[in-house]
């Protein structure tokens, strides 16, 4: 999701809510306290150098359990981050603690945010040595008949 979705989403909404991928909510007390844009300058394996930036957001709980974050209060935070860091429409990367900091892709459904966890991945899978993936056949839809009893395959 690009900053520019959020920002449409957010006018139509009564709650902020967060939903982790295994089903749990984030705390409906938590505070977003950064709004930044992180800028990731690497090599990958292949030797291609890559340039990433998104847009991050951190979720953090208080123990102010009174506390709600609400729809126009985010989006002046936004609007706050945009102008005063200069930052553009770029995807967001979600940083939530749990038993570390876990990064996320964001996404909605209609009714909260969801954080989709992200995976790793090679960037170069063709100068790596990495084997392509074999396909996978389902046995059921194999033609019996090369193994039939009069197929000369025993």
């Amino acid at each position: 999701m690009k900053l520019s979705n959020i920002k449409e989403i957010l006018p139509t909404l009564d709650n902020v809510e967060f939903q982790l991928a295994d089903g749990t909510f984030v705390p409906k007390h938590f505070h977003v306290t950064e709004v930044g844009i992180v800028t990731k300058h690497f090599i990958d394996c292949g030797g291609t150098i890559r340039n990433e930036k998104v847009v991050n957001f951190q979720l953090w709980n208080a123990n102010d359990f009174e506390h709600r974050l609400k729809p126009t209060k985010l989006l002046n935070i936004i609007k706050l981050s945009e102008e005063k860091l200069d930052i553009q429409d770029a995807e967001i990367e979600v940083e939530y603690q749990s038993e570390t900091i876990g990064k996320y892709n964001l996404d909605f459904n209609g009714n909260h945010f969801v954080l989709k966890n992200k995976q790793t991945a090679c960037l170069a899978s063709d100068a790596c040595g990495i084997p392509a993936e074999k396909q996978k056949v389902e046995l059921s839809e194999l033609n019996s008949a090369y193994c039939s009893p009069n197929s000369d395959c025993c």
